[in-house]
């Protein structure tokens, strides 16, 4: 008898759909056969399953069994193949009712003793079921509530191998988990800090309320203990809140990264920051299994690399083009994966090896070589692709003494919100969402700048050796700066203002390493 088992498998961040077929035949020699480029942890499945059934008084008689995987011309991997494989073989020798998997998706990994485990990637699963016209999903309870988030599929919690045979064959009830996904972006995230904290360093505040409402990237170049980490720590509060399918974005790459750990969607920007050591791979995905890096976690949140010249000189450089396009590319000889990337690059360094040299109560101990070579570990092509370079100074003592003061985080959200909205009613139909994207002949039209501008920008250029991505990036803040102006004045969306002079100067004062060649 064959029987056919809906399941999935992950390519990237997305699912494509796997029918698991048994042929159980009595007759000849008893056998297992798996076939249809299964990969490491399932083909060690066999032994698992069979055990689960032992484990569960589930007995398959003697037989030849064949198992393929369609379809057979793509890579399967994972554990999850466990629970479709144990039904469809209970299914074929007709210990199940005939028909009972039918329109069913089955995801779950099984314990030895027929417990039924979590596994990653889940959510894309269940977007991929709810695209086939699924009846339902039957999951392990830990990953009930993830599998939840796709709204219009019903899922069904799973606890053993034996609770999943008996519900199929009609002798259990089990109840679907209600979806509250979007329940949960409509409240929205808490944030347990908060920009009213932070004391003193208000050019510091300031340039991140430009850089969140352009989503440019960001450079704090600052002595030890000036607050550096503090600052980008609260960035992702005054960021507007994510959108549902941002929010299932994020949620679907954290799913395929085993980063859940049964949470539903995820409501908060993505914070993420990894220490200097991490590797190449780690930072931007791939390995022999390929997962999601660092900057893909951070997809639509901030990516903080603290002591960015402690960085690896290679793993840096091959951030670069991530940062331009939003997109990872993973080649291999056998398969090309792509990952979302598009998130705020936030870094922090010190000035100069022993960190004191903007330091007035510090003597610095750096000679100029030293400088020089710890500076030139940051390549000028990664430096240009970030977009404010902003001094952040130590702390006095009567910033320090005094109570909080200073705008709240809800405060500049609300400033950057209203700059946003300026933005997308300008972009709208376009392929941009923000100043950071403006290129080419949107760049041109929306930049424009009179005869003065033109004047002041060209002294600037030639005066600072600037290359033409840093004249850009000057231009595309600028226009940020003007979005806030037009968003506190409360001027229709579209009529944000002209570029003006000052604002050209505000942009180039966010730079504080072209200003260093002066």
């Amino acid at each position: 008898m064959i029987v056919r088992v809906a399941c999935a498998a992950l390519h990237g961040v997305d699912a494509f759909r796997v029918d698991l077929e048994v042929d159980f035949a009595r007759q000849g020699m008893p056998a297992f056969v798996m076939v249809g480029l299964a990969e490491g942890a399932l083909r060690e499945s066999r032994e698992r399953v069979f055990a689960a059934m032992r484990a569960c008084n589930l007995r398959l008689p003697p037989a030849r069994i064949t198992v393929n995987l369609a379809p057979a011309d793509r890579r399967k991997s994972g554990s999850g193949f466990d629970l479709p494989l144990a039904i469809g073989l209970l299914a074929a020798a007709e210990i199940l009712p005939q028909g009972c998997t039918d329109g069913w998706f089955l995801l779950g990994e099984l314990s030895l003793t027929g417990e039924l485990k979590p596994v990653p990637g889940v959510l894309p699963v269940a977007v991929r079921a709810r695209a086939e016209g699924a009846r339902g999903m039957l999951v392990a309870a830990d990953n009930a509530a993830e599998a939840a988030v796709v709204e219009g599929l019903p899922v069904y919690p799973v606890r053993s191998l034996g609770e999943a045979a008996a519900f199929l064959a009609g002798q259990a009830d089990i109840a679907a988990v209600p979806s509250d996904g979007r329940a949960a972006w409509e409240r929205g995230p808490e944030w347990p800090v908060d920009f009213a904290e932070v004391k003193g360093q208000e050019h510091a505040k300031r340039a991140i309320e430009i850089a969140a409402a352009g989503a440019h990237n960001l450079l704090f170049i600052g002595p030890p203990g000036s607050g550096k980490t503090m600052l980008a720590q609260r960035i992702p509060t005054v960021l507007p809140p994510l959108s549902f399918g941002e929010a299932l974005e994020v949620t679907t790459i954290y799913s395929v990264a085993g980063l859940l750990d049964g949470q539903g969607l995820i409501t908060r920007r993505p914070f993420r920051a990894p220490h200097h050591t991490v590797s190449d791979y780690g930072l931007v995905g791939g390995g022999a299994n390929p997962r999601p890096g660092e900057i893909s976690l951070a997809h639509r949140g901030v990516l903080f690399l603290d002591e960015l010249p402690e960085f690896r000189k290679t793993a840096l450089e091959v951030m670069r083009q991530p940062l331009e396009d939003g997109v990872v590319t993973i080649a291999r000889a056998a398969v090309s994966l792509t990952y979302p990337a598009d998130s705020m690059l936030v870094a922090a360094m010190n000035p100069c090896p022993c960190g004191y040299r903007t330091d007035d109560r510090h003597a610095c101990t750096c000679l100029g070589p030293a400088v020089q070579r710890y500076r030139a570990r940051l390549s000028g092509p990664l430096l240009d692709r970030i977009d404010l370079h902003v001094e952040v100074p130590a702390v006095p003592y009567e910033d320090l003494r005094g109570g909080l003061t200073g705008s709240t985080s809800a405060e500049m959200r609300g400033r950057i919100a209203a700059a946003r909205a300026v933005q997308a009613a300008r972009y709208a139909g376009t392929p941009c969402r923000t100043n950071a994207d403006l290129t080419g002949r949107l760049l041109e039209e929306h930049c424009a700048l009179g005869p003065d501008e033109h004047a002041f920008l060209e002294g600037a250029v030639r005066a600072l050796a600037l290359s033409a991505r840093a004249y850009t990036r000057i231009l595309r803040i600028a226009r940020t700066i003007a979005d806030l102006e037009a968003g506190q004045a409360e001027q229709a969306l579209a009529a944000a203002g002209p570029i003006r002079v000052a604002h050209l100067a505000e942009a180039i004062n966010c730079r504080a390493l072209d200003r260093e060649r002066l």
